[in-house]
């Protein structure tokens, strides 16, 4: 073999090493995983969640129902089976599950079947949705121990199924409460979701 064969071929290694070394992998994993809870509202559900470390997104949104990229007016008629949820996407390594579930119960009421608060209607019922099934499981662990503490003062009404299609709401509900933080402050007082989880929890909503 020539020198300059020879040279040819070292640079060519050369620069198929440097491509392997700065190529990012074209299937990196996602550790991230999903949670999805419906609890009245979901204006009020976005801030206990986004405060939590570990926690990447929130997202409102509809699930359950039959119509297909349902609008919040549809839902809110109750007409299409939907319920205001909301989509948590977090990194298991920094929170659990589990701690997910004990935010979402201290954040609802979780005896009232007909609504939440002063939202009536099944397109504010609360409800788990899972999306695995260790998160079935987990979710219907922590119903029994809430059940069988007799902290509240009825059975717990809030259904666990299997995760459907989710939709996100329009744009003007996202992060409804840091764009209008005065109506949101205002509706979430009147509507009375302060005072009863302050009866029911003996903490006030802030504070969760």
């Amino acid at each position: 073999m020539s020198d300059r064969l020879q040279q040819t071929l070292a640079r060519i290694f050369v620069i198929l090493a440097l491509c392997c070394a700065i190529t990012p992998p074209l299937h990196a994993e996602d550790k991230t995983q999903q949670a999805i809870f419906a609890g009245g509202c979901f204006w009020c559900m976005e801030p206990p969640f986004d405060a939590l470390e570990g926690v990447i997104s929130t997202t409102s949104g509809y699930i359950g129902g039959t119509v297909a990229e349902p609008t919040y007016k549809q839902v809110s008629s109750g007409t299409t089976g939907h319920t205001e949820a909301l989509k948590i996407i977090y990194d298991p390594e920094k929170i659990t599950y589990e701690k997910l579930l004990a935010t979402f119960w201290e954040n609802i009421d979780p005896v009232d079947l007909g609504g939440q608060f002063c939202d009536r209607g099944s397109q504010y019922r609360s409800e788990i949705f899972y999306s695995s099934d260790q998160q079935r499981d987990l979710a219907k662990k922590s119903k029994q121990q809430l059940d069988a503490s007799d902290v509240l003062p009825a059975p717990v009404q809030t259904a666990v199924s299997a995760a459907s299609a989710f939709y996100p709401a329009e744009d003007y509900h996202q992060n409804y409460y840091q764009k209008n933080p005065k109506r949101y402050k205002f509706y979430s007082w009147n509507c009375g979701r302060k005072q009863r989880l302050l009866l029911l929890w003996g903490k006030p909503y802030d504070q969760h």
